[in-house]
């Protein structure tokens, strides 16, 4: 019986100290001199070959979403990656994300694509876990429809801790 306690106070701290950690934000400021709030990524797909790691970004004005690919393609052909992100979400529908930026990270070791969240769609990437992301990063093998199974809903965990954050202010 005293090891079925101890098993459960144990369970208990581990799944709170997770929940702590998972609102743990970082920043970092970018060359521009903007100061850039984000959450470390959350793997949404992995295969033997590639992977897709995704995490919101904000600069306290404008939320983002950051896709970073592995296999990632060369700076010339990176940065001619121009298109949208496409997200279906749980509640069957499809969200388009800007194109915003295409960054080169850690001496060139993490390649990271940001897409504009549109205002009027935070509040469905708020409550709805991601299920597909029709991607198209030319150069790489990112060319095609992602159905999540890793992590759908890091988006709404992240972006509720940013949304938090900011109407405890």
């Amino acid at each position: 019986m005293r090891n079925i306690n101890l098993a459960i106070v144990f369970l208990f701290t581990i799944i709170s100290v997770k929940s702590i950690a998972q609102c743990e934000v970082k920043n970092r400021i970018l060359p521009d001199g903007t100061l850039i709030y984000y959450f470390d990524p959350a793997d949404f797909y992995i295969s033997k070959s590639k992977s897709l790691k995704i995490n919101i970004q904000t600069d306290k004005e404008h939320f983002f979403i950051a896709l970073q690919p592995s296999p990632f393609p060369s700076k010339g052909e990176g940065k001619k990656i121009k298109d949208d992100l496409i997200i279906h979400l749980a509640n069957k529908k499809e969200y388009r994300l800007s194109h915003y930026d295409t960054q080169y990270r850690h001496h060139d070791s993490i390649m990271q694509v940001l897409y504009l969240m549109d205002d009027k769609d935070i509040e469905a990437f708020s409550k709805f876990e991601a299920v597909v992301a029709e991607i198209n990063m030319k150069g790489t093998e990112f060319v095609r429809d992602y159905n999540f199974k890793l992590h759908k809903d890091a988006i709404i965990q992240q972006l509720n801790c940013f949304l938090k954050e900011e109407k405890k202010k």
